[in-house]
């Protein structure tokens, strides 16, 4: 039945898995779960032909992907398969939904198709959540799910995730969501998988952070530092000052405000803890992006002041020791200093071209600022055609750099299979699912602490060929942190599937009936 393409043997066993009960299947980028989402569609069609199958993705353009694998995979006129996009008008989706047989959507137009009675799910014996790891409180994936539960006969769930989330807490929710009644995972390590894979060589780089970056940062830590004490001493912080401690802290403090209570020292910590969070973020941007990025935040601050957006961004841009930081800042870009990591990025790039003038690779970056200096850096070699590759993201953090619609991605990822392209300088759009080809190398330019992003972005090497992984770190600064972070989450996620399998299998897992779809507010 199925065309062009020979299962492996895991993908053999999880399908099987697959045919008995509703499974979270947990594989590494790039190693098979579409051909399993197909193998299963294939049986249950079998089964019940009367039926439809459902494929959930993220994104129309992923959704599209899926639909074109299994229009290649499958004879010619074996089932009626089509897609539903906001651009299709809802009568005809209406009436297209009568009469195909396997419907590729994002969660969100078949959520708002449903809530406005188009159709219901009755005859519906597969639905498949790709990335499910996003069926998590009032995501549209919880709801369709809860409504399929609801209304078919022939409740069957598939989700597919590279990662499900890092904690057990979390990745049980996610089967609560779905009603996942069994857990299949591998990862590259897996005996049943590794054997298909090619070797990935993973490469740390650690570089010092230089003392003249060092003595700005130090500026701004100092103006940071009164800003945490000030939170401490008005009793709106306790403990350690980090991202989340500070977000959470402001989370607390509007939600206050705005329930009517508006006293001194609220509306005062409220300006403390948005100026700390901002000069946190400055302090991210100078130890781990580039100098043109730092600076382009600080510029927007000074912009921001101007504008009279913020008492404390005012305050900030008359403060002495803020001001002398952003001259030293921009005497360096003055005098061509570039942050350690783009100058050993340049040379990396320049020896995987030497040794393979045909090499491929994508290099990751948490900015958008960031991934266009990379991008400009790079393409001063000669022989590189580097090009930035971004999403649509509704807001544009330095007002310099326009997103990219989804027609511009596919043309740039088709002149990057073409070969027209060999260096892709990308940001988290290119983690995901889309169907980027191969790469020789990937280069995380920082580490992110997200063990599904960790995870992601390494599946884009060393499957068909040998492949390479290399990390950018910046000494004793919080790249070190975030390697860490994302590293023991990756262990602790795999400890966390194989508890919940046994839970699975010993009938001791417990669904918590207060589970996100049953209390989310529905967008």
């Amino acid at each position: 039945m199925i065309q062009n393409i020979t299962p492996r043997k895991y993908q053999k066993e999880i399908v099987e898995t697959c045919k008995k009960k509703s499974c979270l299947v947990v594989l590494p980028t790039g190693i098979g779960k579409t051909l399993i989402a197909l193998m299963l569609t294939t049986d249950i069609l079998e089964k019940n032909p009367k039926s439809k199958i459902l494929f959930l993705a993220p994104t129309r353009p992923l959704a599209q992907q899926h639909l074109n694998y299994f229009t290649k995979h499958l004879p010619e006129l074996y089932a009626d398969m089509q897609l539903f996009t906001g651009k299709i008008d809802s009568e005809k989706r209406k009436k297209i939904w009568q009469t195909a047989d396997i419907i590729f959507s994002t969660p969100q137009c078949i959520s708002n198709d449903l809530k406005n009675n188009l159709y219901n799910l009755s005859e519906v014996s597969l639905l498949v959540e790709d990335e499910c790891h996003r069926c998590v409180k009032n995501y549209s994936y919880t709801y369709v799910a809860q409504k399929y539960k609801e209304q078919s006969d022939n409740f069957h769930v598939l989700g597919l995730t590279a990662s499900p989330g890092a904690d057990k807490k979390s990745i049980k929710k996610i089967c609560e969501n779905l009603n996942i009644e069994d857990v299949e995972l591998r990862t590259r390590e897996s005996d049943d998988v590794k054997e298909y894979l090619q070797e990935l060589e993973i490469q740390t780089i650690k570089l010092d952070f230089p003392k003249e970056f060092l003595e700005i940062y130090s500026m701004i830590q100092r103006i940071y530092q009164t800003k945490v004490d000030e939170l401490k001493k008005r009793n709106l912080l306790f403990g350690p000052a980090n991202k989340v401690t500070l977000l959470k802290a402001q989370a607390t403090i509007m939600k206050a405000i705005s329930s009517g209570n508006k006293n001194f020292n609220l509306l005062l910590g409220a300006s403390a803890c948005a100026l700390a969070i901002k000069l946190q973020h400055l302090s991210e941007l100078l130890e781990t992006q580039t100098l043109e990025t730092t600076n382009e935040y600080i510029k927007e601050l000074f912009k921001q002041a101007e504008q009279k957006k913020s008492k404390a961004v005012q305050r900030l841009a008359k403060m002495p020791e803020f001001n002398l930081a952003s001259i030293k800042l921009n005497n360096l870009i003055s005098n061509n200093i570039e942050h350690p990591k783009l100058i050993v990025l340049k040379d990396l790039v320049e020896t995987e071209y030497e040794n393979n003038n045909k090499t491929k690779l994508i290099i990751f970056a948490q900015f958008r600022n960031t991934i266009s200096q990379i991008a400009n850096y790079l393409n001063k070699i000669k022989g590189i055609n580097a090009k930035v590759f971004v999403g649509q993201a509704k807001k544009i953090i330095h007002k310099k750099e326009s997103g990219l619609n989804q027609k511009q991605q596919q043309e740039i990822i088709k002149e990057f299979s073409e070969g027209k392209i060999n260096v892709l300088c990308a940001t988290s759009i290119a983690e995901e699912g889309l169907d980027i080809p191969e790469v020789n190398s990937v280069v995380f330019y920082e580490p992110i602490p997200s063990a599904i992003r960790s995870i992601q972005r390494r599946g884009r090497t060393a499957r068909l060929i040998k492949g390479k992984l290399i990390m950018l770190i910046t000494k004793k600064t919080r790249d070190e942190a975030y390697y860490w972070s994302a590293f023991h989450k990756e262990k602790r996620m795999h400890s966390a599937i194989d508890s919940i399998k046994k839970e699975f299998q010993n009938g001791t897992f417990k669904t918590n009936k207060n589970s996100d779809i049953n209390q989310q507010t529905l967008d």
